[in-house]
């Protein structure tokens, strides 16, 4: 694929522009195939992970539907971000998402099944592991990456949406805001003021590239408040959750699984989520984080996916 037709192919606009990146689209030099329990289900799924020609991104296949890795087929949905396309959807998949992302795999057919198979199955799970994305990062760094070619035997350019004009979206108290750059930054902020043993923390990034992922952002756990774990039980979720999967933390007792990670791990998993969720912005293996600083505070994956279309100019 030419760099003209891969411009062609994705449009800019008033927002963002699309601009080479410098480098050919990549995939997978190989299979991944891992098997686990999935968090609100609590069921146990498998996701193989196949190279992809050039140009056709990253997308999910459930019992012979596909379902792109898009901001288009973006759901809200409470605790996780899921993909949603003709009655079939894929839940959860943020932390893969992210990992794909950050380590350069622009283009990936991601297989899921169910273990226990059953004819009227619409819906799928990743898998959440230890709730971190090391598992995706590390299997993803073994296998490797290779240039990525399309059905003719062509390489294709991969661009990036550089951010044109500062942009802002907000939700109560919880805002992103990002702003023109020459280099991808995010830098994002949490609080809560009634768990003492969190608190009010910021962790700030630049370029994902090389070992900066792997080794600060990727083995971050996501993590849950003790005292909100039965209203989530009661909502449905977390049926697979325990203090295998997530750090759990207690207004009044601290955290109930150290020893932490990082001092500051929940807010780093905040970024390790913001980074699967921007990668839904990518188009036909174009990178999805945008070039810009970015700053977050208080988010959550439904304003992340707002953010995500607001770059889009749905917003």
């Amino acid at each position: 694929m030419t760099l003209s037709a891969t411009f062609n192919a994705i449009k800019s606009s008033n927002v963002i522009s699309w601009k080479s990146t410098g480098r050919l689209q990549q995939t997978l030099a190989g299979f991944i195939e891992k098997t686990g329990k999935t968090l609100h289900s609590g069921n146990v799924s498998t996701v193989r992970l196949c190279p992809e020609f050039a140009g056709k991104g990253r997308y999910f296949e459930f019992r012979s539907r596909l379902i792109p890795a898009s901001i288009d087929f973006a759901k809200e949905s409470p605790l996780c971000t899921t993909l949603f396309k003709d009655g079939v959807q894929i839940r959860t998949v943020e932390h893969l998402l992210s990992a794909l992302e950050a380590k350069g795999v622009d283009n990936c057919k991601i297989e899921i099944h169910n273990m226990v198979a059953d004819d009227q199955d619409v819906e799928a799970e990743v898998p959440i592991f230890d709730g971190s994305a090391s598992v995706w990062a590390e299997a993803i760094e073994q296998v490797g990456l290779k240039e990525a070619l399309d059905c003719h035997g062509n390489n294709a350019e991969k661009v990036a949406p550089f951010l044109n004009q500062s942009i802002y979206v907000q939700r109560e108290d919880s805002f992103v805001a990002a702003f023109p750059s020459q280099k991808v930054q995010i830098s994002y902020g949490i609080d809560f003021p009634q768990v003492p043993a969190i608190g009010c923390q910021w962790f700030s990034t630049t370029p994902l590239e090389g070992t900066c992922y792997a080794m600060h952002i990727a083995s971050s756990r996501t993590f849950c408040i003790y005292e909100e774990v039965e209203r989530m039980c009661n909502a449905g979720l977390i049926k697979g959750g325990s203090l295998d999967n997530a750090i759990v933390c207690s207004a009044s007792e601290g955290w109930l699984n150290p020893p932490l990670r990082f001092p500051d791990e929940p807010c780093r998993h905040k970024l390790l989520d913001f980074v699967g969720d921007l990668s839904l912005f990518a188009r036909n293996g174009s990178q999805g984080l945008p070039v810009a600083h970015m700053v977050a505070f208080k988010g959550g994956h439904a304003l992340h996916v707002d953010f995500a279309r607001r770059l889009s100019g749905v917003m």
